[in-house]
């Protein structure tokens, strides 16, 4: 009987200390995890560039000679000022009216960055406005009267040659585009935009069909165009910023 009860105690006591440290298992505080730091470099300074679209255009299309130069300046995390300065020198010839427009504009504005970079990575995913303003000249080369009644077929060609001198033209726009790193401090990107004429000094008894920086008016009040430009950029100053990356438990 002496010896079945010793045999129960330690039996008991067994399962007692195993039951103490079943639940020191279950509540002691796990160890922690070791986060990892990394540091970003963030750059701020300027870029500057052509747009390539304008300048190929010059060598391939006879009737246009243009130039864009483009450029940003970082000044906080996402937001840059931007613009652009050309010329341009465009001919068109239409089934009953010639006439070539010659002159230069400029747009201002500012740019803000949607895409978050990782560490180093400097890309622009962007949308923005600019404010653009060109002035130039228009001159009639030749044209076709209109006439109703083709009976004794078509009038003969009209040569001009009238020049109109200072007109000017002002709109807003919507910009959108992208612009990428492809090595060292050289980008290339391209941008899409809607424009809104907002003034128009127009001559006496014509139009300004083409203005210089907004392109062609034909349909009303409203433009788009187009870039694709290669630029450089020149850094001024850098921030440096720890991230703290959290390990997966």
């Amino acid at each position: 009987m002496m010896h079945t009860s010793r045999l129960l105690f330690s039996l008991a006591l067994v399962l007692l200390f195993s039951g103490l440290q079943a639940q020191d298992k279950k509540t002691a505080p796990k160890p922690a995890t070791q986060d990892s730091v990394i540091v970003k470099t963030e750059r701020y300074g300027f870029r500057v560039g052509v747009d390539l679209f304008k300048l190929s255009r010059s060598f391939y299309e006879k009737d246009y000679k243009g130039l864009e130069l483009v450029g940003d300046y970082r000044f906080s995390k996402n937001y840059f000022l931007a613009g652009e300065l050309g010329n341009e020198n465009k001919t068109v010839n239409d089934e009953r009216l010639n006439f070539t427009t010659k002159g230069t504009y400029f747009r201002v504005g500012f740019d803000y960055n949607l895409y978050e970079n990782w560490l180093d990575m400097e890309n622009k995913v962007y949308v923005g406005m600019r404010y653009g303003v060109s002035t130039f000249s228009q001159t009639l080369n030749s044209y076709l009267v209109y006439n109703r009644n083709d009976y004794f077929g078509e009038t003969a060609t009209i040569l001009s040659g009238k020049k109109f001198n200072g007109l000017s033209a002002q709109w807003v726009e919507v910009v959108a585009g992208v612009n990428a790193k492809v090595f060292n401090n050289f980008y290339v990107g391209f941008s899409l935009r809607a424009s809104k004429l907002m003034s128009n000094k127009k001559p006496e008894n014509f139009d300004n069909l083409y203005i210089p920086g907004f392109h062609r008016t034909y349909d009303g009040d409203f433009g788009v165009g187009f870039n694709y430009t290669v630029s450089y950029f020149f850094p001024i100053y850098k921030t440096k910023k720890e991230i703290v990356v959290k390990k997966k438990k």
